[in-house]
């Protein structure tokens, strides 16, 4: 029992950092007062990369606390794009969070409580695990997207957040409910053996439904994702970018995780779930986007529709779909992170800009900026040979192996109709007569800028790496 309990501390060992490191960072702050805010947020980074080196260095595959959690290629793949993107949140949050006057220690505390939530989630192995890792990040995001008290959108931002959340919460504990009724089990192997051998009840398929809304709502895909514009508005702007980017890799490599385990020998009744809400979330995505004026909601709406691109992927149902999937989630993880960091260098002395219109003209006011902004435009509408363009490429690629024609069309049209706001944001940057400029980048945004741009521009360089590991991660399922 003791090299079991040991070995199952070793293989959590990334978490046992986070949920330390968390308690310590709490001491520091509670006791050192103001003075520690911004030595918890150096902390709180340095915690989150120990985590990811613990996890590269000395991690191992295998199944932890009674087959509880597992750590396999997929996971250590996708807790590393959480822990990036944490980090890199954390990294660009130092400077906004001074000038708004809410640099307060609990907001990195709650970053490292919410990547601890995210990376249960990923090593999740049983419904029990999903839901404990699941409902721990929540927590700490409904908090963080209200965390600007004095401010009236963003209080309003967290509520919405929470009740919303609440409801899918419902749903997916009632969807687990059906799912251990019929089957008896909450381990995912356990019931995916179950399911082979037996006949597919009709209430096991109505559970697999609650479970896979649920999950849909922590990625904002169609139809539950009614939160994320007002959400994303409403919230400060390093904590958009925050959900914008890591907990979106949790909850999509939960639903893959889910999908390809769990309810592996039922692929053709979740296959049409992921196929429906994948093409929902592109056309709604691709159209909702044009019309918005507020350049956080139309990354929103943005951030609707690359789920639905990604999905497409999952629908392939292959090792080739699943491989898709996890380059798209790393390269929308770079090109979202890029595009946050020029959001919040849109800094006035007067206070933050969040207005399409207020863009223009930087190429002459700020080119540099414009520049980055231009390249991560032209990635997420897909524009080769940058990332963008791969990322779709490959789960187009899947799905068109898998004789998914109609989805496959449907997305390259989507992505068409998606182009428009991009470039219409590129046409008032570099041909718009330019506003009042900015205030001059900070060092941190710099940094930031500087490294998701050189990753997006020069991805054909450095694609051949990051898809060999992406293929280790896919093959963990086949």
């Amino acid at each position: 029992m003791i090299p079991a309990f040991s070995t199952s501390l070793q293989l959590l060992g990334p978490e046992l950092i986070l949920a330390v490191g968390a308690l310590v960072l709490l001491m520091v702050g509670t006791f050192a007062g103001a003075a520690a805010n911004r030595l918890v947020t150096g902390l709180a980074v340095a915690v989150l990369l120990a985590a990811l080196l613990w996890m590269w260095v000395y991690g191992e595959n295998g199944l932890a606390f009674g087959g509880a959690f597992v750590l396999d290629p997929f996971g250590r793949f996708m807790k590393s794009l959480a822990l990036i993107g944490s980090a890199a949140t954390l990294i660009m949050s130092v400077g906004f969070a001074k000038d708004e006057r809410f640099d307060k220690f609990e907001f990195p505390v709650l970053i490292v409580l919410c990547s601890l939530g995210m990376m249960l989630m990923i090593a999740a192995n049983d419904m029990l695990g999903l839901y404990l890792g699941l409902e721990l990040q929540s927590l700490a995001i409904y908090v963080l997207a209200a965390f600007n008290r004095d401010s009236l959108r963003s209080t309003e931002a967290g509520l919405k957040y929470f009740v919303l959340g609440a409801l899918s919460s419902g749903m997916l504990l009632y969807g687990i409910s059906l799912v251990y009724g019929y089957t008896g089990h909450t381990n995912f192997q356990a019931i995916a053996s179950l399911l082979l051998g037996a006949e597919r009840q009709l209430g096991l398929v109505f559970g697999l439904v609650f479970v896979l809304a649920g999950l849909a709502f922590k990625i904002s895909a169609v139809p539950f994702h009614m939160w994320t514009p007002d959400v994303y508005e409403g919230a400060p702007t390093p904590i958009t970018a925050f959900m914008a980017a890591a907990p979106k890799m949790a909850a999509m490599a939960l639903t893959v995780r889910v999908t390809m385990e769990a309810f592996a020998p039922i692929s053709l009744d979740w296959q049409q779930i992921i196929v429906f809400i994948s093409i929902a979330s592109m056309l709604l995505g691709s159209f909702a986007a044009i019309g918005q004026r507020n350049i956080k909601r139309l990354m929103a709406y943005s951030s609707i529709g690359h789920m639905g691109f990604a999905l497409v992927g999952l629908a392939a149902n292959s090792q080739e779909g699943v491989r898709g999937v996890v380059l798209y989630m790393a390269i929308y993880l770079a090109m979202t992170l890029g595009t946050f960091a020029v959001i919040l260098a849109m800094r006035r002395k007067e206070g933050n800009a969040e207005q399409i219109d207020d863009l223009a003209g930087l190429s002459t006011t700020h080119p540099m900026m414009a520049l980055v902004l231009t390249i991560m435009m032209f990635s997420l509408a897909g524009i080769p040979p940058l990332a963008g363009f791969w990322a779709k490429w490959y789960v187009f690629l899947a799905a068109i192996d898998a004789g998914l024609y109609a989805l496959s069309v449907i997305g390259v049209l989507a992505s068409v109709v998606g182009a428009f706001y991009y470039l219409r944001l590129i046409k008032i940057m570099w041909f718009d007569e330019p506003t009042t400029g900015f205030v001059p980048v900070a060092g941190e945004l710099r940094l930031v800028l500087g490294v998701t741009a050189a990753f997006t521009l020069f991805y054909v360089l450095i694609g051949g790496p990051l898809g060999t590991m992406a293929q280790a991660a896919a093959a963990s399922f086949f």
